[in-house]
């Protein structure tokens, strides 16, 4: 699917948008994923959006990945504990190395990229630069 640039916001950075809203939510109230994702969809209005299906299939597989995904996060940030990151961040994170290891159609430069400007519009002015770090590492770590 082409995401031109006349469109306000691509689907997929729709999707990656309401899969961190999930994923926020479950890592605050620290309750699973795919539970707050069940509440979230019931009150999202009918038709559903055409993005959904991607957010749906980035929080099943961050949750279904969770432990290994928050395995690499932790031993690629320098420094930082998991529990010390901004919550945005560890999410944005969580997302993107999904994406990294287990969705092949999306590129690693496209999956870092996609975090840091979900960073750069909701998190700290450091997310951005922390996040390209930590997920480039992670990247070299993954392609090899």
């Amino acid at each position: 699917m082409a995401e031109g640039p006349k469109q306000q916001m691509p689907a997929r950075r729709k999707a990656r948008k309401r899969a961190l809203d999930v994923l926020f939510e479950a890592d605050l109230r620290d309750q699973p994923p795919v539970e707050v994702l069940a509440g979230y969809l019931q009150r999202i209005e009918r038709p559903h959006p055409e993005h959904l299906g991607y957010a749906v299939g980035l929080v099943e597989g961050v949750a279904a990945h969770l432990d290994r995904i928050d395995e690499l996060i932790a031993s690629y940030t320098e420094g930082w504990t998991l529990d010390r990151m901004p919550v945005v961040d560890r999410n944005l994170a969580r997302i993107a190395v999904y994406e990294l290891l287990y969705v092949d159609e999306i590129d690693d430069a496209v999956a870092i990229s996609e975090a840091v400007e979900l960073a750069r519009q909701m998190s700290t002015d450091d997310s951005p630069r922390f996040l390209n770090g930590v997920l480039g590492r992670i990247a070299e770590y993954a392609t090899r």
